[in-house]
């Protein structure tokens, strides 16, 4: 199974307001386990930076000047996610810009069931309870110190892990999910239960080896857990 954990950096919050993608990070899972495949790139968004976004991330002006514009890579950028999975905190913020960016190309839009958001699981798992992905790192004891600013690759790294422990640690497939294996199965994992048993399991003890059993708890006296 194949999945793609990403983040974006952008210039603001509205695509159709003028604001665009300036970083991509995404990095590959295979069967919930991070491979060396990724893809990370800076984009020149062919806009000024405003303050409040440079703040955020530290991407300026100076900095992106002369980076790819989307549409020189975007075609990349859909061969590298193909038909996984998209693993995103808050995944409406970046399909909405990803599929903006996409639609300004003439590319099919990616559709939203494609995406796993952790900020929604976060939210039905610990309720009431803050799911930004600083906190979740605190939550899961997961190192985020690097984290001084927003970077769409570091973010993609720390959400990787995240998302395992959300799914159930680092073994989610423990969870022993029974409904297709795919990785929305799997963040339900604490509702599941094990159906009954068809056939009752066999006795593996003997005639014998039951017997001194009784006997030896027989000889324990009436106060023994065993007569209660």
């Amino acid at each position: 199974m194949r999945e793609i954990v990403l983040d974006t950096e952008t210039t603001g919050f509205d695509p159709e307001s003028g604001d665009r993608i300036v970083e991509i990070g995404a990095i590959e899972l295979i069967g919930h386990v991070p491979t060396s495949n990724v893809f990370h790139e800076y984009i020149d968004p062919e806009r000024a930076m405003p303050q409040e976004a440079f703040e955020v991330h530290g991407l300026g002006d100076d900095f992106l000047r002369g980076k790819p514009k989307f549409a020189e890579l975007g075609q990349k950028f859909v061969d590298f996610i193909g038909d996984a999975k998209l693993v995103i905190h808050n995944a409406a913020f970046d399909m909405k810009f990803l599929n903006a960016e996409l639609k300004w190309m003439g590319l099919p839009q990616l559709p939203f069931d494609r995406a796993i958001d952790t900020l929604d699981i976060a939210r039905r798992r610990f309720p009431g309870s803050p799911a930004s992905l600083d906190a979740l790192c605190r939550r899961f004891g997961i190192d985020n110190s690097a984290r001084t600013l927003h970077g769409a690759l570091l973010d993609s790294e720390i959400l990787a892990e995240v998302y395992l422990e959300l799914i159930g640690g680092r073994q989610p497939d423990f969870g022993l999910s029974t409904r297709g294996g795919s990785s929305a199965d799997t963040v339900d994992i604490e509702a599941w239960t094990p159906p009954p048993r068809p056939r009752p399991l066999p006795e593996r003890l003997t005639a014998e080896e039951a017997s001194a059993h009784a006997a030896f708890v027989g000889g324990l006296g009436d106060a023994t857990l065993w007569h209660k």
